[in-house]
């Protein structure tokens, strides 16, 4: 078993609003996401423990880093969350294994914090109902 850290990431890539993508790795701190699947619960009056099945699958979760507004990077990439109704790519590749999802940004939250910190954090949430899978 090799373990592996999430150091040396390959990719991490959105569409700015124009649909190119954009390598943002460097100015993005945190990266999370979840890939849950809904559950229906079948249970019926007869049994003694739960049923169910499950449903539809999910990508969502949130991006965070540094404010930087150079061009073509995080800032260039969120600007337009607020005025632009577009899906966009959003593809990460780590170790060789590569998610690529379409997505939706619902919003660009910026924070400067008390000691000065300028930082960002976008959530984002599946768009087109292709399931999310690592290939």
């Amino acid at each position: 078993m090799a373990i592996e850290s999430g150091l040396g990431w390959t990719t991490f890539s959105v569409d700015d609003s124009g649909g190119t993508a954009r390598d943002i790795r460097a100015s993005t701190f945190n990266l999370d996401w979840t890939m849950p699947r809904g559950v229906q619960d079948i249970t019926a009056l007869s049994q003694s423990a739960m049923a169910r099945l499950l449903l539809l699958a999910d990508f969502s979760g949130t991006a965070a880093g540094g404010f930087d507004d150079g061009a073509n990077l995080a800032h260039a990439v969120f600007k337009t969350v607020s005025s632009t109704s577009v899906n966009r790519t959003m593809s990460i590749v780590v170790s060789g294994q590569t998610l690529n999802n379409e997505v939706i940004l619902t919003d660009y939250a910026q924070t400067r914090a008390q000691s000065g910190e300028f930082t960002w954090s976008v959530p984002f949430q599946l768009a087109d109902g292709t399931v999310p899978t690592w290939s």
